[in-house]
């Protein structure tokens, strides 16, 4: 957990790199990724250093051994004079970087050849290695604590605006992993990752309840084979890489890959999704794979990442998605057809409303969390409805924190359904048998089914409201003239 001081720390680099003129949030977490990045290699290197004086083995080198190899280590460049350390990064260490897809390759390495180097000043590149150097030297030790850090930063994308469409908020992530409860044993996959923080919180989860009891085996999957992610965007695709290798997860499946076009022919190989696709927009319909046409014949993007999630599923394969409310009523034969494939051919379990403050305030859509399980058979008997009505945080563009939050709630009452069955469509939460959906054209908005009872209110006679407006005119017109003699004196 980040103390306050550090989170200044943080703040403080930021403020610098905005007043050094880098103003967009999205290039000042690319700047800081980068060079982040640039201070683990040296990292790496002390420590393979390190051993090899220890044990006297060979260690593999990151930096060659002659002068312009070691100039670009940051424990050698970061006391020079500002010109000198700006000309070693921007000419020697970020070529270098770019060029590293080599036997160094790792997740990050890899989407590294288009990146650019844009910190506009010596004076504002020294400020931010200086205040990195603070943060790494006297406050964060571990890696728990450098994830923590970079999640921190990756936040700040949430209040910029139109940058906010790249992240889910945590807690509302952490809420849909704890719906699935993620084992060791399960491929984890989200085809459309932004900063991979689904696969982070899954992460998270996985150690948090089986880090004692993991094997070698799983401990190795855990570093790579457990997380997929697939994104159309190459700096969200950088971003992810090192918000995983912050989390141990050093060799991530990471790809650049239309999720929903002919290029991607994955299916039925992950074990869970977790997933906040894109909400708007159309793709180009010749680019679209048939087997989702097949499902709902559709060039929303909304709908075809869900006809998506059941194709990549195994079968048995669990799937936690945020759709918005569009997608629950909406009356296209497509909308229907989807709908109809998730309550009549696989199993819909949940469907849990959120208020639309949740993504404030880049956005006030409706949505909603679906949770089914991909069985290709059937299985709907009756679907779970909740009605979240707050989630730990206010509801208006502030997102400040509340007492109100049903998250917990919704948790316990998931994992303890048949506790469910005796609820009444009155309540928050309660089902409803897919006969009744299947009679309402399969609309799982939870407005349909919801009952709201409405307290009779009784009123007075209207002679007795005339009687009462009467005597207050009378109190009324008495205080006027009471009035009106103080003014006189």
């Amino acid at each position: 957990m980040l103390t306050g001081e550090i989170r200044n720390k943080v703040d403080k680099i930021w403020t610098d790199m905005w007043a050094g003129g880098i103003t967009n949030p999205l290039t000042v977490i690319e700047q800081l990724t980068y060079l982040m990045f640039i201070r683990s290699l040296d990292e790496k290197e002390l420590e393979n250093e390190s051993f090899e004086a220890l044990s006297g083995e060979n260690m593999p080198k990151i930096f060659t051994q002659d002068e312009i190899g070691q100039s670009m280590r940051w424990s050698k460049f970061k006391t020079k004079d500002s010109r000198e350390i700006y000309d070693i990064v921007g000419t020697k260490v970020f070529p270098f970087i770019k060029g590293m897809n080599g036997e160094n390759t790792t997740a990050f390495s890899r989407y590294m050849q288009d990146a650019m180097f844009l910190i506009p000043t010596p004076q504002v590149l020294q400020k931010i290695i200086t205040g990195l150097d603070e943060l790494y030297e006297h406050d964060i030790k571990d890696l728990d604590m450098q994830g923590d850090l970079y999640e921190y930063m990756l936040g700040k994308l949430a209040t910029a605006g139109q940058n906010g469409q790249f992240r889910t908020p945590k807690h509302i992530r952490d809420m849909m992993v704890r719906l699935l409860a993620p084992t060791p044993k399960d491929k984890i996959c989200d085809p459309a990752c932004g900063t991979a923080g689904f696969l982070v919180s899954s992460a998270e989860y996985i150690r948090e309840h089986f880090e004692a009891e993991m094997t070698g085996k799983q401990w190795e999957d855990f570093a790579g084979d457990m997380f997929t992610g697939f994104d159309t965007d190459r700096t969200m695709l950088r971003l992810s890489a090192m918000n995983l290798m912050l989390h141990s997860i050093t060799k991530p499946h990471i790809d650049y890959v239309d999720s929903v076009s002919k290029q991607n022919s994955v299916s039925s190989t992950y074990d869970i999704i977790l997933a906040n696709p894109p909400f708007t927009g159309t793709v180009d319909a010749e680019s679209i794979n048939d087997n989702l046409k097949a499902v709902c014949d559709t060039k929303k993007t909304e709908l075809l990442f869900v006809a998506l999630f059941l194709r990549m599923l195994r079968k048995g394969g669990r799937c936690s998605c945020i759709v918005p409310d569009g997608v629950l009523f909406g009356t296209t034969k497509a909308h229907k057809a989807l709908r109809k494939e998730l309550v009549e051919n696989h199993m819909l379990q949940a469907v849990i409303s959120m208020p639309s403050g949740v993504f404030k305030p880049y956005a006030g859509v409706s949505t909603a969390v679906l949770v089914f399980t991909k069985t290709g058979a059937g299985g709907t008997d009756k679907v779970w409805f909740y009605d979240m009505k707050a989630d730990g945080f206010s509801l208006d563009d502030k997102r400040t924190a509340i007492e109100a939050n049903d998250i917990p709630d919704i948790i316990a009452r998931f994992h303890n359904l048949e506790g469910e069955t005796d609820r009444k469509p009155t309540e928050q939460s309660f089902f409803v048998n897919k006969s009744a959906i299947e009679e309402n054209g399969y609309d799982l908005s939870i407005n349909r089914y919801k009952e709201v009872v409405y307290e009779k209110v009784e009123y007075d006679p209207p002679q007795v409201i005339m009687d009462r407006l009467d005597k207050l005119n009378l109190d009324i017109a008495s205080k006027m003239e009471e009035l009106r003699g103080l003014i006189g004196e």
